[in-house]
């Protein structure tokens, strides 16, 4: 039984993939309205909760590298590709009204629209995955730099970098609570 729960298990990796729907939900992210309407910059939950889940968890993550608990991964910096990674994905929420993880987390709300979408993530996916050698060859190559962190090129320290960006996300939410009530 104690298996069941080990890191890495099928069963854990539900049960935090479940919470973090269940999250998501109370969130009111799992509606395509509040997405759309984060693009419209009438409603900034969106921002809010991403904003929140970035800082707890890279603080978390941040913390249990310090005890070794886990490593990090760092990924290759193509400046190229994540622009247009970014610009695909953001066109993509616009018209789809969901993220892939809003999206699935709106499918177990018995969303059928964003069913049909989360088949087209995966048509996107299967097109990607056809097109990777030449993605590699022509898009990864530019304004490559390798497995660098902020951290590391900056010589700020990481708490300093997660301190920074928790006192901004404060001061962005105080501004959207004050917009909003106005």
């Amino acid at each position: 039984m104690s298996n069941l729960f080990a890191p890495g298990s099928v069963l854990l990796a539900l049960l935090i993939g479940a919470a973090f729907g269940f999250l998501l939900h109370r969130g009111r992210v799992t509606s395509c309205n509040v997405i759309e309407n984060q693009f419209r910059l009438k409603d900034f939950t969106v921002l809010k909760v991403m904003l929140t889940a970035i800082i707890v968890g890279g603080v978390g993550v941040m913390m249990m590298a310090d005890a070794s608990i886990v490593k990090y991964a760092v990924k290759d910096a193509n400046l190229l590709g994540v622009a247009l990674g970014a610009a695909l994905f953001g066109v993509g929420m616009v018209f789809y009204g969901y993220c892939p993880g809003t999206g699935l987390a709106a499918i177990a709300t018995g969303s059928v629209h964003a069913l049909v979408g989360a088949l087209g993530m995966i048509a996107g996916g299967i097109l990607f995955a056809l097109s990777f050698d030449w993605v590699k060859a022509n898009i990864l190559t530019v304004g490559a730099y390798g497995k660098i962190r902020l951290p590391d090129i900056t010589g700020v320290p990481a708490p300093v970098w997660f301190a920074g960006l928790a006192v901004l996300a404060v001061a962005f939410f105080i501004w959207t609570e004050r917009r909003q009530t106005h």
